[in-house]
């Protein structure tokens, strides 16, 4: 139970795109993702749950990960996620997250905390995907602008494609002519490709844009609009042939259960810093007084949007 969660959870991708990283790195890098699906009747357990999880972190120099929760999509799915630059890097996380919360509640407390957090959920995928900066398109020139583009974010949206066997080469080959495209587009579109290298079925990538605020989705421009006509009329061709299926869903960052690298942090502390951070978890592992108040209080939308 307890390697489950360590493993799965807070050894934690967005939507493949969310944390801080250089922005073309010299080697691979890698999302450390975990996607739960809540109960609903447990979302109140949940949240208070993930806050003294992330608050432990917090206090002892523990993991860090962004937090973000599908407003549109299947209701109640949180998904954490981490950048890694390696396996070795997944690892070095599991002990830096288990003695973070072993720090705070005792080991007992922790397997404990745990434990709870398990009864909450119905399901859970744990997946590493390997960020594809060569398919990405105007990503940030170095970590400052990338830092930059995290903290101001508070949006994502991701479609999740699923390539059929035989097709990656040329599936890559229509997101070269996508990336082409959007860097021609005037403002530039920024967009995020990354690829699951373990924990799905299949060949998955994710397609990722990340906004300030819903309406400016509006303004990203059609595949008609980049491509032209003769240019769709490829895309269409060969989205037929190499892809099997897709989801789109919209996230947004749900910062009361993140712990963001402090250079995110640093740069919007307002929105990334909760307030309860002088509440702290006793060693028992409750929340003190002024804990920070439920993602579904503050939110303006109706119960999906409870999450980062």
């Amino acid at each position: 139970m307890q390697r489950k969660i360590f493993g799965a959870m807070f050894a934690v991708v967005l939507l493949g795109t969310l944390v801080l990283a250089q922005a073309q790195p010299a080697g691979d890098d890698y999302l450390d993702v975990f996607t739960v699906q809540v109960k609903p009747e447990k979302r109140a357990d949940f949240d208070s749950i993930a806050k003294r999880i992330a608050a432990a972190n917090r206090q002892n120099n523990g993991d860090t990960w962004i937090a973000m929760e599908t407003t549109y999509g299947p209701s109640n799915r949180i998904t954490f996620v981490s950048q890694r630059r390696g396996y070795a890097d997944v690892e070095t996380a599991m002990g830096t997250f288990a003695n973070a919360l072993q720090k705070s509640m005792g080991k007992a407390g922790a397997d404990k905390l745990l434990q709870d957090f398990n009864q909450c959920i119905t399901n859970s995928r744990s997946e590493i995907r390997r960020r594809r900066w060569d398919l990405s398109s105007n990503g940030p020139t170095d970590a400052a602008a990338y830092a930059r583009l995290i903290s101001e974010s508070r949006w994502l949206r991701t479609t999740a494609v699923h390539v059929r066997p035989g097709q990656v080469a040329a599936f890559e080959d229509m997101l070269r002519d996508l990336k082409t495209a959007r860097e021609k587009t005037s403002p530039p579109q920024t967009v995020f490709v990354s690829q699951a290298v373990a924990g799905q079925d299949g060949t998955v990538f994710y397609v990722t844009s990340l906004q300030k605020n819903l309406g400016a989705f509006d303004n990203m421009p059609s595949m008609p609009q980049m491509l032209g006509d003769e240019g769709y009329a490829k895309f269409l061709k060969t989205n037929a042939e190499t892809v099997s299926g897709t989801e789109a869903v919209i996230n947004r960052f749900v910062p009361e259960i993140s712990n963001p690298p402090e250079e995110v942090l640093a740069l919007a502390p307002d929105f990334w810093k909760p307030m309860s951070t002088s509440g702290g978890v006793n060693a028992k592992g409750k929340t003190a007084k002024g804990a920070a108040v439920n993602a579904a209080e503050t939110s303006k939308m109706n119960n999906k949007e409870q999450k980062p």
